[in-house]
């Protein structure tokens, strides 16, 4: 008796799309992710988005007559690890609701998900050992075939 997969097929495109909305919220939801952190005395603001990156800058002018310019840029470099730690937190929230319990936020957005060192960057494998006369690099090939 032949067997009617139509329903199986039906629900297998309705897992998909219900997928694929899912896949839609969360990447509006991440770009729309974006964080402030102002230093102590509120002379400097800076807003990053969902990946980090610095998105607006604030310098209120008194920032200039109260820090030497190295003085200045760090308080923005540690101005800008405040807001970006908040950004990191409210996207690992997005993510941490459509991912498996088990699953690492942070190593989804670094694009590893749970793939090993050795998956992302295996050894390299050296090529088989040859007879010298096999390889061709020693030959500059734009003067006439010359050993270089």
């Amino acid at each position: 008796m032949a067997h009617d997969h139509q329903a199986e097929v039906d629900q297998l495109v309705a897992e998909y799309r219900r997928s694929r909305e899912q896949l839609v919220a969360v990447q509006r939801a991440l770009a729309a992710v974006t964080e402030s952190a102002s230093s102590e005395d509120e002379l400097v603001t800076v807003t990053v988005g969902a990946s980090g990156t610095i998105t607006g800058l604030e310098i209120a002018d008194g920032a200039y007559r109260r820090y030497r310019p190295v003085e200045l840029a760090e308080l923005i470099v540690r101005t800008t690890q405040v807001a970006v730690a908040r950004a990191a937190r409210c996207t690992h929230r997005e993510l941490a609701a459509v991912l498996p319990a088990d699953a690492d936020p942070d190593a989804v957005l670094k694009g590893r998900a749970d793939l090993t060192d050795t998956e992302i960057d295996p050894s390299p494998v050296a090529p088989p050992p040859g007879r010298e006369d096999d390889s061709f690099e020693h030959l500059n090939w734009v003067s006439d075939g010359r050993p270089t």
